[in-house]
């Protein structure tokens, strides 16, 4: 339910934010980012990408099976159901990918409230003007373990017409580092400076740049101490 929960969120407002645009760049060390993302999700699945039989370009869905963060694409409309998850997003949360695909993305929250950052995806989804959103929200894996998702969603769209799909990523940040943290914003910048092309022979593009967190550090210590009284909950 949304509201009433006996979980809060951290205020989107305590995320100090700087942008990276699409075209930035990570040097010699873009590589070596993307392998430790990928380290820091020992337990990644080998499975391809699961989707909907719906009009998703397949290099897009082959492209995102092999993508180091986890990643899904849901419908721009109607109650935005998954379309697409990739292996990290089931390793990450836990739900076998065709029990989830078809569904919308905010049964991971189960009765936390979350009302703030409910709001702000709200305005993202119903406003054209905003193109991505990045927040953080109490979600729980499918054996109930309650974790803090730092949440990127952004649209994906033809030139001139309205948003087709909606892109999102997703992260532990509870259970993280700064440096984790920083590895994870490479590798998320550079899957969408890459991806960018892959829409283009689609007709598509991806609005908008990444929105990184400038006080990683206080951030990921707020959403330790918020997990930690999650954890130390009554249940019921």
């Amino acid at each position: 339910m949304i509201g009433g929960g006996r979980f809060a969120s951290i205020p989107p407002a305590t995320l100090p934010l700087i942008t990276v645009g699409p075209e930035e760049t990570f040097g010699a060390d873009r590589r070596s980012c993307l392998g430790s993302t990928a380290a820091a999700y020992p337990d990644q699945p080998t499975a391809e990408s699961f989707r909907l039989d719906v009009n998703i370009p397949t290099p897009l869905t082959a492209y995102c099976t092999n993508s180091p963060v986890a990643l899904a694409i849901a419908e721009a409309g109607g109650d935005q159901p998954l379309l697409l998850v990739n292996p990290r997003f089931t390793a990450l949360t836990g739900y076998a990918a065709e029990t989830i695909v078809g569904r919308n993305c905010r049964l991971l929250q189960r009765d936390a409230d979350n009302s703030e950052a409910r709001g702000r995806i709200r305005r993202f989804l119903a406003d054209p003007a905003i193109p991505n959103v990045r927040t953080t929200l109490v979600n729980f894996r499918a054996d109930d373990t309650p974790f803090i998702n730092l949440l990127y969603m952004s649209k994906l769209r033809q030139p001139g017409r309205g948003p087709d799909l909606v892109f999102a990523s997703q992260f532990d940040i509870s259970r993280s580092q700064p440096e984790l943290l920083a590895q994870y914003d490479a590798a998320l910048a550079t899957t969408l400076q890459r991806m960018s092309p892959i829409l283009a022979e689609s007709g598509m593009i991806v609005d908008g740049s990444l929105v990184t967190i400038a006080n990683s550090a206080a951030t990921i210590a707020q959403a330790k101490m918020l997990l930690a009284s999650l954890n130390d909950a009554p249940l019921g």
